[in-house]
């Protein structure tokens, strides 16, 4: 008698960009040491248990999340920076990816900013590091379209700049969509004293 063969174990490969997402907006709703993991996985559509199968641990989960949104947002920047035919559609186009990653991405972004000091201190400093060299990618296309700059000033105003866009993260009665897109835009076009 042959034993019937086992069947491999198939994995949905969206089924861990569910867990993140359900933590965002949870996390972004009642706090990080508010939400379990077992509410995570109600969210997301599976046992508690199973998110382990992905992430070890609630904190591991917290890394995975800001991990994917400043890689994604550093190497959009970086790419941009290397290809864009001139310096001023560059940075432009930087903004845009910036106020699109608040707008589209509103949960994660509010759950960095609230969270990121809940994070094992080497993935914190880590994370850090990554954020500061995303700033850097601006700074240097704003001191190429603005010499007189020195780069304090250009990094002032780049974090000025993302701080326009970041603003309404927390407003409960902001504007939303499109009209928020372009207001974010504008404001941080205008921080940085580039026209379009």
């Amino acid at each position: 008698m042959t034993a019937t063969p086992a069947r491999a174990r198939t994995r949905d490969p969206a089924r861990k960009q569910r867990i993140l997402s359900a933590a965002a907006d949870l996390i972004a709703r009642d706090g990080y040491h508010t939400v379990s993991m077992s509410d995570i996985g109600a969210a997301s559509g599976v046992t508690g248990s199973a998110i382990y199968r992905h992430f070890p641990s609630k904190s591991a989960l917290l890394v995975a999340l800001f991990d994917r949104a400043i890689d994604a947002l550093l190497a959009a920047a970086e790419h941009t920076a290397d290809n864009a035919p001139d310096l001023d559609l560059a940075l432009d186009v930087m903004v845009r990816e910036q106020v699109e990653f608040v707008v589209a991405q509103r949960a994660v972004a509010q759950v960095y900013h609230r969270e990121v000091h809940s994070l094992p201190v080497e993935d914190s400093r880590r994370l850090r590091r990554k954020q500061r060299a995303y700033v850097e990618v601006w700074v240097r296309l704003l001191g190429d379209l603005r010499p007189e700059l020195t780069k304090q000033h250009a990094r002032a105003l780049v974090h000025a700049a993302i701080g326009a866009i970041q603003s309404t993260l927390f407003a409960s009665d902001a504007l939303e969509g499109d009209p928020l897109r372009g207001l974010l835009h504008r404001s941080a076009r205008a921080v940085l004293r580039v026209t379009a």
